[in-house]
């Protein structure tokens, strides 16, 4: 008996093709994103724990900087060779542009250590690597050669229109990275220098790492190449990431739900009748599983096909992003695997369930005889919107009593999901009582009908209209952080970056240097900095110095201070904190703290200032105290502040000459603002992408929400094209509708998505980085994002009813009977 009553529900789809449609688009869809999103994540965790087998466990200890992009003296190198450390070799990174615009990350190594280390490292061999003469080739993996079209032996031409190469294809899957590596000497050429990014060292003995560890000066230190730190690192992107899976997965749901609750509703007349032929609610249930399960396996079949196309798609951007800034190495080529696609099952099975769970209930505990009523479930769409509304002051009160909890990732995600369930369940409840509202109390006939309209449409728009909803404030809330995020780091950078050169010298010329800079014509002022990793009692801590000048006070983003926080600093015990470490250690401006030993006790905090580039404490004291306790040790950088006509050039050119100082030694202002921006705009593109990709699905559910409505109304369409309006009439008032829907969803969506944003800022970035940022608001992305998606959903709601208007009156009155 199961099987005749599937083949007459089934029939309904026949007669609708687009419901189906509809009914496939939001599951699809939905599963996409959350299986591109997992993939994305789960391919990392395991780049991150495979790693390349180039610096994977023959090299377990790094030393670099302390600085974020530092260099090494080549030096420092020379001297641990001298002394015995043959377990260390040298390594450089450079980051060049391809003559396409591509960033390509170059890792110099030395290929006769490698080759002691890992017989397979090819690029070692002597037929392919002649030493010390040009070309030098380069060794990429077989993955990022085939996403660049490379071949093997071809040469890369570059942005200033040099050549690097010939290109070697790693056949060994010794690199699964988008990393190239080269000789180093191939680096010194195009850099003219031969400082290093950083040294790796192999294992050795415990007395012999406590030599090196005294060995290093200040500014060096020595790490651990742990995988689990540079997964604590990234943590937080893949948390944000998949909470943003997460939400597009909700929104497909909901997409998903009022398809199947529309379907249902549309073949009532049909249950009904096979009610009254004696198929039992048991009966009809079973068969709506066998329905449910044959849309969701095919759903999940699709929709984990389209995930992965579109991971591969965007794992380039997070390869590079996350390599650029963190050195994360991933390959970029995502494959399927079973934990994606149990975890995608389980989910898109669990919520077609609870979406298909109400409109079923609803459907068989009707009465048969009110079922043969055509659409007669459609009146109690207002009853439906009031439990939704109870729902959402339940999960608002829910949301509310986790924000008083302490503060963590796990509050901060259920708050944010509280948050947009409960807007969502009340958005369709408030529009239905405004339309309702409209439709009586207004003078004009036309007007009224239009509302009423409306009101009678929300039962097959308004959970679309949750999803549009969701999607505009999740794209409010990503637009409004990303631009927070790139305001604050240009702005934070203007300010730290005060002086037009930086110049990081060897501490035995910097007196010299810095008496020969304020000799030059065009330089106005020369600053000092001062820097050094102390042990305190707070835990290990980098000591910076700061000068008296107006500029040097300008430079220091200071975000809350004692009065007379800058006199303080200078004329007595006072000291600045990091923002980062002020809320790890829980400092205040107006307490004291102890800086160990070597700097004594009763230390004021004068202030707390912001530093995003560092995720480590850092404190900030006077250059009188800091000679008191340091004169002569540290690193020192010198910040060069030039006059209106100085010529940054000729004083980088004349500086390499007069004391051979290697080019990363000299650093201009404008390039580092530039790289910042840049790994910036690199890291979030992803993000833009998901949000947009969002939005598309929930105009696009609007869109076959409002074609399989307007199909169930053609003989209303009919009658009212019989009384004499206009064809015209009604294509301007179907799009209007959507325009409304549109307008009223947009004024609830762009508060909730600065209160999102706000929510990330004080909870998750908190969390995750020590830091908090303050909102930057941008009103032009804003409209431009809403004015597409208004000009959108006006033709998602002209296109349905013009369809209907191909036929005269009479033929359409004659096809809906």
């Amino acid at each position: 008996m199961s099987w005749p009553v599937v083949k007459a529900l089934l029939g309904h789809y026949h007669r609708h093709p687009f419901q189906v449609i509809l009914v496939a688009l939001g599951l699809i869809l939905g599963v996409s994103l959350l299986v591109g999103v997992t993939a994305i994540n789960n391919h990392a965790r395991e780049s991150y724990e495979n790693g390349d087998q180039l610096f994977s466990s023959p090299i377990p200890y790094l030393i670099r900087t302390t600085e974020p992009n530092g260099i090494l003296p080549k030096s420092l190198y020379s001297e641990l060779r001298d002394e015995a450390f043959e377990q260390c070799t040298p390594f450089d990174v450079v980051s060049l542009r391809s003559a396409e615009g591509e960033e390509l990350n170059i890792v110099g190594v030395d290929p006769l250590f490698m080759k002691r280390f890992n017989q397979r490292f090819e690029i070692a061999e002597a037929p392919h690597l002649p030493r010390a003469t040009h070309p030098f080739p380069i060794l990429v993996s077989n993955d990022f050669a085939d996403f660049m079209n490379w071949s093997s032996g071809s040469l890369v031409r570059m942005d200033d229109d040099t050549f690097i190469g010939p290109v070697i294809i790693d056949t060994e899957e010794v690199l699964n990275s988008s990393q190239i590596v080269a000789d180093i000497e191939l680096l010194r050429g195009l850099q003219r220098n031969s400082d290093l990014t950083l040294i790796g060292c192999g294992e050795m003995s415990v007395d012999k790492l406590t030599i090196l560890k005294a060995r290093l000066p200040d500014g060096v230190m020595l790490t651990r190449n742990s995988r689990a730190e540079l997964e604590s690192i990234t943590q937080a992107f893949h948390m944000n990431l998949k909470a943003l899976g997460m939400l597009s997965f909700l929104v497909g749901l909901f997409i998903f739900y009022q398809a199947i609750s529309l379907s249902m509703i549309q073949r009532q007349t049909l249950v009904g009748s096979l009610r009254q032929l004696g198929v039992s609610n048991l009966q009809l249930a079973q068969a709506m599983l066998i329905e449910l399960s044959v849309l969701v396996t095919v759903c999940w079949v699709v929709g984990n096909g389209f995930g992965l196309i579109l991971a591969n798609q965007l794992i380039p951007s997070v390869s590079s992003g996350l390599g650029y800034l963190y050195g994360a190495s991933m390959s970029l080529t995502v494959s399927w695997s079973w934990n994606i696609g149990l975890y995608s099952l389980v989910l898109t099975g669990i919520g077609a369930t609870l979406a298909c769970a109400w409109p079923l209930v609803r459907l068989l505990r009707s009465q048969p005889i009110r079922l043969t009523s055509k659409l007669s479930l459609v009146r109690f769409a207002g009853r439906e919107f009031t439990l939704q509304a109870a729902l959402s002051c339940i999960f608002t009160v829910a949301a509310i009593a986790i924000f008083q909890a302490p503060d963590s990732y796990e509050s901060g995600f259920a708050i944010i999901t509280l948050m947009l369930l409960s807007v969502a369940m009340f958005t369709p409840f408030l529009l239905w009582h405004l339309f309702q509202s409209f439709s009586f109390s207004l003078r004009w006939v036309k007007v009224r009908w239009f509302f009423a309209d409306a009101a009678a449409s929300m039962g097959y728009r308004g959970v679309a209209t949750m999803a549009f909803m969701l999607s505009m404030a999740a794209n409010i809330g990503v637009e409004t952080l990303v631009g927070s995020f790139r305001h604050t780091t240009d702005e934070w950078l203007t300010q730290k970056l005060a002086s037009d050169v930086y110049v990081y010298p060897y501490a035995k010329t910097a007196p010299t240097l810095s008496r020969w800079l304020k000799a030059q014509p065009e330089v106005d002022e020369v600053w000092w900095r001062w820097e050094r990793d102390v042990a305190t009692d707070l835990g290990q801590a980098q000591v910076v110095s700061t000068g008296t000048s107006q500029g040097e006070h300008d430079a220091l983003a200071v975000k809350l201070g004692i009065p007379k926080y800058w006199q303080n600093l200078h004329y007595s015990r006072g000291v600045m904190v990091s923002e980062s470490m002020s809320l790890k250690l829980n400092i205040r401006p107006g307490d004291y703290i102890n800086l160990g030993a070597e700097f004594g006790d009763g230390w004021l905090v004068t202030g707390v200032y912001y530093d995003y580039g560092n995720p480590f404490n850092q404190v900030v004291m006077s250059h009188r105290n800091w000679l008191a306790a340091y004169e002569g040790q540290g690193n020192i950088t010198l910040g060069v502040n030039l006059t209106d006509t100085g010529d940054k050039r000729e004083l980088k050119r004349r500086l390499i000459q007069n004391f051979d100082l290697g080019g990363d030694r000299i650093v201009n202002n404008k390039t580092i603002h530039m790289q910042a921006l840049t790994a910036f705009d690199r890291t979030f593109v992803i993000a833009d992408t998901l949000g947009n990709i969002t939005l598309i699905i929930a105009i696009v559910g609007i869109f076959f929400a409002t074609l399989a409505g307007e199909s169930s109304r053609q003989k209303q369409f009919s009658l009212l094209r019989c009384f004499g309006i206009s064809g015209k009439e009604l294509v301007f008032v179907g799009g209007l509708q959507l325009l409304v829907f549109g307008l009223i969803s947009i004024l609830i969506a762009v508060p909730l998505g600065l209160t999102l944003a706000q929510l990330v800022v004080d909870i998750i970035i908190r969390q995750s980085f020590g830091w908090t940022l303050q909102l930057h608001f941008e009103p032009e992305i804003y409209l431009h994002t809403i004015g597409l998606a208004l000009v959108a959903l006006v033709i998602a709601g002209v296109l349905p009813v013009a369809r209907l208007l191909r036929q005269t009156p009479m033929q359409s009155l004659r096809d809906s009977l």
